[in-house]
């Protein structure tokens, strides 16, 4: 399925779930929670709640809650310019009758929480109607239990929550998307030929682990679109767009091996370990040559760092 001007394609059943729980939600006013890994598509789902639901015609406002804590407050509540000394709205007054997505809600300030919470509950006092949405790739219930995070404001989304799969669980959904993106990129370039997919990249696109999901695959497909030759996106193409990519992400020897830290090596191992197994532990420590608890341990500290991947882990 594909909604129209949203990354939002694929066929796979967990993400048809996802979708038709936030058709189901879109008509109600509750509050709702989207969590996923980073890029995998939780805005997105976000704004397909808002132009599916009553308030479609008014105003889509987000934050990102991970910028600066006083500026995030002053987007919420509204701040007076002072050179000017004229007063700037904030979102919840802005989007009056439609809906704001509090992105990456587990990066709120701790000193913010309690009194956004506070803020949440007294919006009809202030005779302001709005749609609240929040989207988060940490295990948030998890962050309360660690007295990380306000368990009030978390009640207060746990409603209705919706979870996004990783792209890497999509299997031929990466295809779909694939497509999507090179139709997106050809029409914005405005060529007027045809540009295929051949099969055996798009083989090759679909058993790529796309750590950083939708947001990774859309770079990749505008970087090898911008350096491929003729019209079709064949395996070259996806070869040298690769090679491109190990260049732009980090220093590379003359081995073509990416230089990183060994404590960074180290993690990207065990995540790659622990994705080849399904997250199978014990076939994990295995194949990585240490022990249960070793593994273990070395969860929790990547976990205790807020590492998306090991926060979300089972």
């Amino acid at each position: 399925m594909l909604t129209q001007g949203l990354v939002l394609v694929g066929n796979h059943p967990k993400f048809n779930s996802a979708l038709e729980t936030a058709r189901n939600v879109a008509v109600t006013k509750t509050p709702v929670l989207i969590s996923g890994e980073a890029g995998s598509g939780k805005k997105a789902l976000g704004g397909y709640i808002h132009t599916n639901s009553a308030r479609k015609n008014a105003r889509l406002e987000i934050v990102d809650c991970s910028d600066d804590a006083s500026m995030v407050e002053k987007i919420v509540l509204g701040y007076r310019d002072e050179e000017s000394g004229k007063f700037n709205r904030g979102v919840l007054e802005l989007a009056n009758g439609g809906t704001v997505i509090f992105a990456n809600i587990d990066a709120l300030d701790e000193s913010f929480q309690k009194r956004l919470y506070t803020i949440l509950q007294e919006l009809p006092d202030y005779e302001l109607d709005v749609r609240i949405l929040a989207t988060t790739s940490k295990n948030l219930s998890k962050l309360v239990g660690a007295g990380k995070f306000s368990r009030a404001l978390y009640t207060y989304f746990s409603g209705a929550q919706i979870d996004m799969i990783s792209l890497r669980e999509r299997g031929t959904d990466v295809e779909l998307i694939a497509r999507h993106f090179i139709e997106e990129y050809a029409q914005e370039s405005n060529t007027t030929e045809q540009i295929y997919l051949a099969d055996e990249a798009a083989r090759k696109l679909s058993d790529y682990n796309w750590n950083n999901n939708i947001a990774e695959l859309k770079a990749f497909i505008r970087k090898t679109m911008t350096n491929m030759e003729g019209t079709t996106l064949d395996l070259q193409a996806i070869e040298n767009g690769e090679r491109k990519a190990e260049f732009t992400t980090g220093e590379v020897d003359e081995d073509g091996l990416k230089l990183m830290s060994l404590k960074d090596a180290e993690k990207l191992l065990i995540k790659k370990a622990l994705v080849f197994t399904s997250e199978n532990r014990t076939q994990a420590a295995k194949i990585l040559g240490v022990s249960i608890r070793t593994l273990r341990n070395k969860i929790n500290e990547y976990r205790s760092e807020g590492a998306v991947y090991f926060v979300n882990l089972r």
